[in-house]
């Protein structure tokens, strides 16, 4: 290992810019001639469209033009897909509704895009914005996800029953089965709170067109520009492929929320060449609360049956998960193919079946969220393994080890095919760390104090890198989920690597150029990582899922193993010796057996100037690409830990330590690694104790705003205390598993198995509001008064 290779602490690169402020992010661009735009949203959850009136709003200074869902079906343009076919257990195929980008007859939520409005100024398009007359009709709304299914309020003609599919996975006569012979059979009703990703840089785009060329231009905060280019092209009919360019410059943020194709974006660059202008649109805060697609919303039922022996032999989960009123991009996908799959867990249950609702309501689309299906998944193992333990009077560790897998492979019966891993080390290392030992003395120095403490574990498991292709499509994947990675080595020596993954926080300009470093031996400086433009970089599939690492640099890895093959070509032209004889090391070239050698660089200038090989069976330059497309989806898992003080006057909860010990295979970069279990948890600790997105009956979000919608701050944590264990994945050539979503799937569990742990009781959801809490321990009173 070099002292910047795999393996290494690196400072990531990238901060530089961003903390002396000099990233250029979507909205730091200024397009020559650019007009400014902003939408007309609806104020009604659901209403017909009766008629709209600009003329009051056109005729108001700056005002360019004013466009509407007649305008956009006028020019042909389609409506917004989902990219993901669920079929319900009939065979049927998912109910979808149509999408346009600017609503079409019908509003169906709270900020659904009705018109828009471009005009010289931004504060000129808010302001005729204000001034569109739009007569709507108000029709009744459904936003309860337990009530959607037959309303009254059909949010699609498509579904008059609001129901999008009825699907299921598992066996569900051996799960019978298991549930009629068992011992104990443990019953939760589980709610999964929704939530706003509130990245710090809200959604933006620029949309541009060159009358010269016919060619179009978007701008746009994407964590995935080719797919966006490739579904506006193909499928919403803005331009052909090759005529529109997407550029995703510096993104701050996604957590998934900016995987999706948006109708501001799609709107934006059709509206270009109808102004003959630039068009540029940045999200406020509240739009992004009212627009931007939301995470999580599931209502469950889950059961769990144990034999005599204290051993798992059956879970059974009905799930409704909304999906808000349109389908988004993948949102079909993520409480089906994303969630029930790792209903396992971690454990060795020989019989599980799932049964998932997707259901149209009157509130905005709910899509992938950080952890996207994992989070909820693991939510639902967790509490059941913890509430059963304590049922049947064993402890949670021990209740957890006795039933963790511990042979590897292991098939579960819900498709997944884990290939490796070490749970019980996980478990032994995350006790020690948190002195699990100590909890007693704890607790009961936080009783003489008029405190209640508990402790809650949660041990995940998540599938990343979505892979390999033919498996996904086989699940209804409208695309493949390979990487590709080009690497170009300059006559000097230097490298752009171009890949087809991005970066929206995650420090890949860094770890992907110390893993350069380290194959090729050159200094971590002679290294850029190119992302995020279509016209530069070969197609790709992007960031999400924790694929960055274990695709996408395993596509970077094998780009490297054919340049280090042509490397050794050039070498033995210039040494004068056989191919065969030439191995590299370190950075250089040698000849077996000699002190004949060549440093990389001076390999690379030789394969430019190619005086040696010119006519020979070798082509001059170095540059070579690669396409990854794994064998598997890769298996993070880990052992979190948390432990709270509750006081009971009040309900405040207060996270007095939190442990996590992960198992992500190879790690390139421990300190980012750290960064991202940190971040994460922070997010899982917000959805556990205070986050929460809630609409009145109307469908109003009467949590628009961060004085309704608390976001986790520094005081609300403790110093996290991480650790790491390390079973290689085998599944692709780096042994990564990836990290990005570890601590938002395992943090809301930890924590809420501490609150109950604490309370003495399971009667309590997320969020655990002080005011939540409170009210349980009033409901604990006796079991409190009587410890």
């Amino acid at each position: 290992m070099t002292s910047t290779g795999i393996g290494a602490p690196v400072r990531r690169k990238e901060d530089q810019r961003f903390i002396t402020g000099q990233g250029r992010y979507t909205d730091d661009l200024a397009r020559p001639g650019q007009a400014h735009a902003a939408f007309v949203r609806s104020p009604y959850a659901h209403a017909r469209i009766k008629s709209i009136d600009t003329s009051a709003a056109a005729a108001m200074p700056g005002v360019v033009a004013i466009l509407t869902g007649d305008d956009l079906a006028a020019d042909k343009i389609g409506g917004l897909i989902c990219g993901w076919m669920i079929h319900s257990k009939d065979g049927t195929p998912m109910k979808a509704g149509p999408h346009p980008a600017l609503a079409q007859g019908k509003v169906r939520y709270v900020g659904d895009q009705v018109a828009v409005v471009v005009a010289e100024t931004l504060a000129q398009a808010r302001d005729a914005a204000e001034a569109v007359e739009v007569d709507y009709e108000p029709l009744p709304a459904v936003v309860d996800t337990a009530k959607a299914r037959g309303a009254g309020a059909v949010v699609h003609d498509e579904a008059p029953d609001n129901v999008v599919y009825e699907w299921h996975l598992g066996e569900k006569g051996a799960t019978e089965a298991a549930f009629a012979r068992a011992k104990h059979v443990t019953t939760l009703d589980i709610t999964n709170n929704r939530l706003v990703p509130n990245p710090i840089e809200t959604r933006a785009a620029i949309g541009e067109y060159d009358a010269g060329t016919g060619g179009y231009t978007l701008y746009t905060t994407s964590q995935n520009p080719h797919l966006a280019r490739l579904v506006l092209s193909a499928f919403i009919g803005i331009a052909p492929e090759h005529q529109l360019r997407v550029i995703a410059p510096d993104v701050g943020g996604g957590f998934g929320s900016k995987i999706f194709i948006y109708a501001e974006e799609t709107v934006c660059v059709w509206a270009a060449k109808k102004v003959g202008r630039p068009v540029k649109w940045t999200s406020d805060r509240t739009e992004a609360f009212l627009a931007d697609a939301h995470g999580r919303d599931h209502v469950t039922r889950a059961q769990m049956a144990v034999d005599e022996n204290g051993k798992i032999i059956g879970l059974r989960v009905h799930t409704v998960a909304n999906l808000g009123a349109y389908l988004s991009t993948f949102s079909s996908s993520v409480p089906t193919y994303l969630y029930a799959p790792l209903l396992s867990g971690q454990y060795d249950i020989p019989a599980i079946y799932a049964e998932v609702d997707g259901v149209y309501t009157n509130t905005a689309p709910v899509d992938a969220y950080r952890g996207a299906g994992r989070p909820e998944a693991t939510y639902v193992v967790e509490r059941l393994v913890e509430v059963t333990a304590r049922q049947l009077g064993m402890d949670p560790a021990k209740f957890r080890k006795k039933n963790y897998i511990k042979r590897f492979p292991h098939q579960t019966p819900v498709i997944m095919n884990y290939d490796i891993g070490d749970y019980a080390a996980s478990l032994e290392k995350a006790m020690e760390i948190a002195d699990v030992k100590g909890f007693g003395k704890r607790k009961r120095e936080s009783a003489k104090r008029g405190k209640l403490r508990g402790m809650g574990y949660s041990s995940y498991i998540e599938a990343c890198g979505i892979a390999p292709s033919q498996a996904v499509g086989s699940l209804g994947a409208g695309i493949g989920l390979w990487e590709s990675a080009e690497v170009r080595v300059n006559p000097t020596g230097s490298i752009e690597v171009l890949t087809g993954s991005h970066s929206h926080g995650q420090g890949h300009e860094t770890t992907f150029a110390q893993l350069v470093a380290d194959r090729l031996g050159v200094p971590i400086e002679t290294v850029n990582i190119v992302h995020g433009d279509t016209d530069k970089v070969q197609f790709g599939m992007g960031t999400y899922g924790s694929r960055s690492g274990a695709v996408g640099m395993s596509a970077i890895s094998k780009a490297i193993d054919k340049v280090i093959a042509k490397g050794k070509k050039v070498a033995a032209y210039a040494l004068e010796a056989s191919e065969g004889d030439i191995e590299f090391e370190g950075g250089r070239f040698k000849v077996a057996g000699t002190d004949r050698s060549l440093a990389f660089g001076e390999v690379s200038l030789q394969a430019y100037i190619a005086h040696k090989f010119t006519g020979q069976d070798l082509e001059p330059g170095l540059k070579e690409g690669a396409f990854y497309d794994p064998t598997n989806f890769t298996f993070p898992a880990g052992v979190h830990i948390c432990e709270v003080e509750i006081d009971p006057d009040t309900g405040v909860t207060r996270i007095d330590r939190f442990t996590a010990v992960d198992d992500f295979g190879v790690v390139i970069n421990p300190m980012i690694v750290e960064g991202q279990v940190h971040g994460g948890i922070a997010q899982g600790v917000g959805q556990a104790l205070m986050e929460g997105a809630i609409y009145d009956e109307s469908g109003q979000l009467v949590t628009a705003s961060y004085m309704d919608y608390q976001m986790p701050r520094a005081g609300d944590l403790p110093s996290f205390q991480v650790g790491m264990t390390s079973t290689p994945c085998p599944s692709n050539p780096l042994g990564i598993k990836g990290c990005g979503e570890a601590g938002a799937i395992a943090a809301p569990p930890a924590v809420m198995n501490a609150i109950t742990d604490a309370l003495g009781h399971e009667d309590i959801a997320m969020p655990a509001t002080p005011r939540a809490v409170w009210h349980a321990v009033r409901r604990a009173a006796p079991a409190i008064a009587a410890e």
